[in-house]
């Protein structure tokens, strides 16, 4: 019989991220965000690849890329919006954690399951800073899928990409709850 863990159902049952701009300082600690990088690291990892890594971007780093947005932007024809906004995901921010897709080569490990591993690390990271009492959000934009924008502003290799950014910091309020999906419409059993 398994033994359960009521708490941490109960917290991935009522987990909610809270919205990038509705986090502010203090942020958590150089040692607080290595613990949650190592919560993130233990994300199913088919292979032992590790085809992810992670950049933390501190208000400094963030106001280097928020300055690098509008010209690129502009290079791509991206709606002032739009640019506008990403210029204010990064500009805006105390604390962000790029994780970044890393991809090995495999005979064995397919590059999509790669990115799903990824995209596995930051949910884990999103819960580890929730689990901890920080606001997380996961945010991606026109900006990284840029691979011009995370080649020259963030150093990645030509094969990388971004898998998500994911924002901490202190949340100033609670967001209401959202609608969640219908699970008999989402849901199948395939009995025999």
């Amino acid at each position: 019989m398994p033994t359960p863990s009521p708490d941490a159902l109960d917290f991935l049952l009522t987990r909610r991220s809270r919205p990038a701009k509705t986090l502010t300082t203090p942020v958590p600690d150089m040692e607080t965000v290595k613990k949650l990088l190592v919560a993130a690291a233990r994300t199913p990892d088919h292979g032992k690849l590790e085809p992810w890594r992670f950049i933390v971007l501190e208000k400094a780093a963030l106001a280097r890329l928020a300055d690098a947005i509008p010209a690129r932007g502009a290079e791509l024809s991206i709606e002032p919006e739009k640019i506008d906004k990403a210029v204010a995901q990064f500009g805006n921010a105390d604390l962000v954690v790029a994780v970044v897709t890393s991809p090995k080569p495999s005979e064995k490990i397919l590059p999509i399951e790669q990115v799903y591993s990824a995209g596995a690390a930051c949910l884990a990271l999103l819960n580890a800073a929730l689990a901890a009492g920080w606001g997380a959000n996961w945010l991606s934009g026109w900006a990284s899928h840029d691979a011009t924008f995370v080649q020259e502003n963030l150093g990645l290799a030509a094969q990388e990409s971004i898998a998500g950014f994911i924002h901490l910091g202190t949340e100033t309020s609670t967001p209401p709850e959202r609608p969640r999906p219908n699970m008999d419409q989402i849901t199948t059993w395939v009995t025999e």
